[in-house]
């Protein structure tokens, strides 16, 4: 076995499109999410979905050629863990000033084209998402980046790694640290399988942009 396939599809792939686990001492199979535990490691795809089907169909015992642990709910271990690593990265960038917070400073960062990307509570508002949505929009017709949003956490979970209080929008900067967060960020959002609003926008850019060539 291919140490980087994944047991599931069986097809290779870049280790960031993989997690990998090990077996720990109680034979209990241990997402690796650093990639640094010592031991034979097997590999499977990174999102819920087929974490799910190694765990239902036993392919761990197959893979490591032994009797193991699958741990009950082992694809919510996963994202606890991956969740829990994006806001540690989100919390040190806040440490090295790469954080913007508040609808009217996140909306800035966009327009100026200072943001890496954008988040939002799951609580936040259709309103004041839209609004940044619009921004995000009005920056890729004048030529500037398209900046994703994501609504991963809570606004408590948000508050808690950015040492604030009430954080609905944030707006993480370019630079290195924002690039390390950003990193975690889509690892997350894949795991959890996409974003559809931000699909959905990046298709409504395109459309528009389409539409006006048509009227040229």
């Amino acid at each position: 076995m291919n140490d980087r396939t994944c047991i599931v599809t069986r097809k290779q792939a870049e280790p960031d499109d993989l997690i990998r686990f090990v077996v720990g001492p109680d034979s209990a199979v241990v997402p690796d999410i650093k990639r640094n535990l010592p031991g034979r490691g097997c590999w499977v795809s990174a999102d819920r979905l087929h974490i799910d089907k190694a765990a239902a169909k036993n392919l761990f015992a197959r893979a490591f050629k032994a009797q193991v642990v699958v741990p009950p709910d082992l694809g919510g271990m996963v994202d606890g863990l991956l969740s829990r690593h994006a806001l540690g990265m989100l919390g040190l960038a806040r440490k090295a000033g790469a954080i913007s917070l508040g609808a009217t400073k996140v909306e800035s960062a966009v327009r100026g084209g200072l943001a890496l990307f954008v988040l939002h509570a799951s609580e936040a508002s259709d309103d004041g998402v839209r609004k940044i949505s619009q921004a995000r929009r009005a920056t890729v017709h004048l030529g500037g980046p398209a900046i994703l949003a994501y609504k991963l956490f809570s606004e408590a979970e948000l508050s808690l790694a950015l040492g604030g209080t009430n954080v609905i929008h944030a707006a993480v900067l370019a630079g290195d640290a924002g690039r390390a967060v950003q990193k975690r960020m889509v690892a997350l959002d894949r795991y959890r399988g996409g974003s559809p609003d931000d699909l959905a926008m990046l298709a409504a850019v395109a459309d528009e942009d389409d539409a006006a060539e048509d009227m040229e």
